[in-house]
């Protein structure tokens, strides 16, 4: 019954520490007699942004986990990952498009420095926010963190990272790793994502859009709602990601159109 009551405590918005039986209860009787307790450990840490669990997810819906990263020289990046599929993205952002991005990205949770918690809670809507020492954002340790991960020397070959990037791309690994006790999580290796590749979209505007959901929140009759005929459920996150963030590029936009009419040929 464990399933029930994570969806209930993680709707709320509350951390579940999964704790687990590690030792059998006849060793734990040979070792401290009949009274003895059996060991148990911490074995998991339950977020909304680190859920597995098919029957906890939204199947036509990513659940996204995001870190912010404000350095003091300006520089700022967000890196998010999608734990049940692996993906790995990180993009530098400017002050002016946080908040089109933030909202464009939706994520169930978003990791940010303790000193900038005020400045994000007010970026940010239907997100559960997660306050991190600043040690947690260390340039130096993210990378030997990265290349720990990764099993690689240098990062150049996963993408010319800024100082910003690197920060939140160790800060977010640092926190999946603590939610699965120490595990290393089950990622790709970095994606860099170019500022300015998709459109910036400001959290009113896309409110009054309703493209993926309707003024009240809702799914139903948003934009997305309203052309949705996929018939999978990675099909539906794809369509509602390029809803949500629409290609700026030429070239991007033509390829999609060419595979559109080759499957229109084809048909």
């Amino acid at each position: 019954t464990a399933e029930a009551y994570l969806a209930r405590l993680i709707k709320a918005g509350f951390k579940v520490a999964v704790g687990e039986q590690i030792e059998d209860p006849k060793a734990a009787k040979a070792r401290g007699g009949s009274k003895a307790v059996v060991r148990r450990e911490i074995t998991r840490v339950v977020t909304p942004g680190t859920l597995t669990e098919d029957s906890l997810l939204d199947p036509r819906s990513s659940n996204r986990i995001a870190a912010l990263a404000c350095l003091a020289n300006g520089e700022a990046a967000i890196a998010w990952a999608e734990v049940s599929t692996g993906d790995f993205t990180v993009s530098a952002v400017s002050a002016q498009s946080l908040a089109a991005e933030l909202a464009a990205m939706s994520p169930a949770e978003l990791l940010v420095e303790e000193s900038q918690f005020g400045e994000a809670a007010g970026l940010v809507q239907r997100t559960t926010l997660t306050p991190l020492p600043r040690a947690k954002f260390d340039v130096a340790s993210a990378e030997r963190q990265l290349k720990a991960q990764f099993g690689v020397q240098e990062l150049t070959a996963f993408g010319d990272f800024s100082k910003a990037e690197r920060s939140a791309l160790g800060a977010l690994l640092d926190y999946l790793a603590l939610s699965q006790a120490g595990a290393p999580a089950k990622l790709a290796p970095p994606r860099q994502a170019r500022e300015g590749s998709v459109l910036a979209i400001d959290p009113a505007t896309r409110a009054s859009l309703e493209i993926d959901r309707t003024l009240s929140g809702e799914r139903k009759g948003s934009l997305l709602d309203a052309i949705d005929r996929t018939v999978t459920a990675p099909g539906a996150r794809a369509l509602a990601e390029r809803l949500a963030r629409p290609l700026t590029a030429p070239k991007p936009i033509e390829a999609r159109l060419d595979a559109i009419a080759w499957f229109e040929r084809e048909a």
